[in-house]
Formats: structure tokens, sequence, C-alpha cells
């Protein structure tokens, strides 16, 4: 039996491609240049200010016996990251660094050079956003694919994508022209809550932003809470990349890639539509 054919649909407008690839550039440059200044003080606190003898998070390079090694403390728990995080590089050249040199932008551990960039690709992903969501709000793009539909909401239909999902089995036909459920709630997610949070939590650490707008500190619990947000607001961002990543190549890669750069979708028609 010959295969259904492919149709090719248009799926992503020019603006939703270009902002994708800006805030890929952005959010890598971000993430790395960000742990280049965590590895200025590699510790986490609660509150206003630095209770340097109780970090909740830490990764520090400690002497043990005749060796060096790296260790990275959660609350009460203690791991030896040695090679990763606290102590890393090739053997035999290994230097006392929070994060690897490969991970972090400059890959020279400079906390001036570090905030240049941070600050730089910071304004970028927000003139970035703040044109995506302008477009989108004005073109119909938010409200027509990715706010959840009444359908989208109902129990059965969640579950439904929940259980396919979770046996890589993607929607065909009309179905895999928009956003499932879970899409849309994981897309709402992060530039509703997650990046909104990092970027608020961001300004917080600058000291003429808190002289403007002490309240904000404030609310977030004091200025160490706030970095403690914004370092696990950026861990979430990278999960969610992570496992977008996964089910790009799960779903098909460059049947994804393609409909970024070209804004064209394949599709394969279900059994009925082949019927019909």
């Amino acid at each position: 039996m010959a295969k259904p054919a492919k149709l090719l649909v248009y799926r992503h407008a020019a603006m939703t491609r270009l902002t994708h690839w800006i805030n890929v550039l952005a959010l890598t440059l971000l993430l790395m240049s960000g742990l280049n200044i965590f590895g200025a003080h590699p510790a986490l606190y609660w509150g206003q200010k630095s209770t340097f003898a109780h970090p909740w998070v830490s990764t520090t390079a400690e002497q043990q016996g005749d060796r060096t090694v790296g260790v990275t403390r959660i609350g009460s728990a203690q791991f030896n990251t040695t090679g990763v995080l606290g102590y890393s590089g090739k053997p035999g050249a290994q230097e006392a660094v929070a994060f690897p040199s490969w991970a972090t932008v400059p890959s020279y551990r400079d906390l001036a050079d570090s905030r240049h960039w941070h600050f730089f690709f910071a304004w970028l992903f927000v003139i970035n956003g703040l044109a995506y969501w302008l477009v989108g709000l004005v073109g119909g793009h938010i409200a027509k694919d990715l706010l959840p539909t009444g359908a989208d909401l109902k129990p059965r239909n969640v579950w439904h994508e929940i259980v396919t999902h979770a046996k890589l089995q993607f929607p065909k036909g009309e179905a895999a022209r928009r956003y499932n459920v879970l899409q849309k709630g994981a897309y709402l997610g992060v530039v509703l809550v997650l990046l909104p949070l990092m970027v608020l939590t961001g300004l917080c650490m600058s000291p003429g932003f808190n002289a403007a707008t002490p309240w904000l500190v404030d609310f977030f619990g004091g200025r160490q809470s706030a970095r403690t947000i914004h370092f696990l607001t950026a861990t979430g961002i990278v999960g969610f990349v992570l496992l977008h990543l996964f089910m790009v190549v799960a779903s098909g890669t460059w049947n994804n890639i393609r409909s970024m750069i070209t804004g064209r979708y394949a599709i394969v028609p279900d059994k009925e539509e082949n019927a019909a």
C-alpha cells in the first residue's frame, strides 16, 4: 500500500520564526554569561543578606587529604561533582571554578566582562519579547494559537494528550496543524510565568533599580531571595528547552526545524481524511 502523501501547511508566521531564533541566541548567551557571574560567588541564599555560613545551595573546591575535589551542596545533601562543578577541567589542568570554562561566556573568569555580555543580551531578549507580544496580540497569534479553548481543557482531552505524548504518539491530519493543550500550557507557563520572573528578579539585582523601586525587592523577599528565584527560573527554562528539544527530535527533527525556518510544516492525513 502506498504511503499517504504529506501535505505542507503554513504553521509559523515570519515574526514568530524571527523572534524564536533571536530568543535562542539571547537565552543561550544569557545562560552562559549568567554561569560566569554566578561563579564569582557560587552560593544561593534566602532573604535580604548573604548568610555565608549557611547557603542553601553552593558549589566549591575543597581540599580532601592530598587531593582537591568539587563539592556541591543542596540543603543538607552533599555531592562530589569533581570535573563538572566546583573543580573542573582536563585531568592535570583542573581549576577551582563553579562551572567548566566551555559552559561560560567569556570562557575565562571575569565578572565585569560577563556582566557586559549578560546585560546586552538581557536587553535584546526583553525587546524581542515585547515585539513578539505586540505583534502576537495585534495579529491574533496569541489568542488563536496559544490560549486553550474549552474543548482543550476538558479532563478527557487533557488526559488523552498526556497518554499519547508519554507513548510518543503525535497527532496527524488536522490536529497537527495546531498546538495541543500540553504545548499551549507549556508555552504560556514559560512566557507568562518563568520569563517575566527571570526579568523582574534580574532587575532586582541592579543597585540603580533597587533605589528606584525598593518595593519590588521586598516583594520577592529580599535581594538574595530574588537572586535565588532568578537562578531557579533560569533552571526551569533550561529544563523546558531540554524537553522541547527532545520532543522536536521525537516528532521529526527536520520537519520541525523546517517549519521554524520556512514556516512550512508537513502533516500526514489520518485515516478518516484519507478515506474522504
